[in-house]
């Protein structure tokens, strides 16, 4: 089990299993939310296998494939009204964690500095430094 704290509520993750479910929820996790798009993964990966295991240990299952084209302004505020924006802990996941943290960024754009997001990030693992110009840009 491979996950990383963004913020208190909120954690990313590389591919996660269906068989990690009940540890998740032991973790502390209420909410999982699927970044992945089924066409990256065998079946026994995809968001049905997530969605039916995660219910089953129960967990809330949300799914927001993201790619670097599907990676628009109204897909990361609904990622972040899944993840953030609810009552819960949440999981999202992809292939590295990579696409799920540069999301939880883009959605922190003028809510967080900068700094704040980057430092974060990187904390978990993530090296966001390519996107300080955005974020600062979005500074509020």
């Amino acid at each position: 089990m491979d996950i990383r704290q963004l913020t208190p509520r909120y954690f990313v993750a590389p591919q996660i299993s269906p068989e990690d479910m009940a540890a998740y929820k032991e973790a502390g996790i209420t909410r999982i939310l699927c970044n992945r798009p089924d066409e990256e993964v065998p079946p026994s990966l995809g968001a049905d296998a997530i969605k039916a295991a995660a219910e089953a240990a129960g967990l809330e299952f949300a799914v927001q494939p993201l790619t670097h084209s599907t990676m628009t302004e109204e897909n990361v505020m609904r990622n972040r009204q899944i993840g953030l924006d609810k009552e819960g802990v949440t999981l999202a996941y992809c292939a590295s964690g990579t696409r799920s943290s540069i999301a939880w960024a883009l959605g922190q754009g003028g809510l967080q500095s900068a700094d704040d997001i980057i430092k974060a990030a990187h904390s978990a693992g993530y090296d966001l430094e390519n996107m300080r110009g955005y974020l600062q840009q979005h500074e509020s």
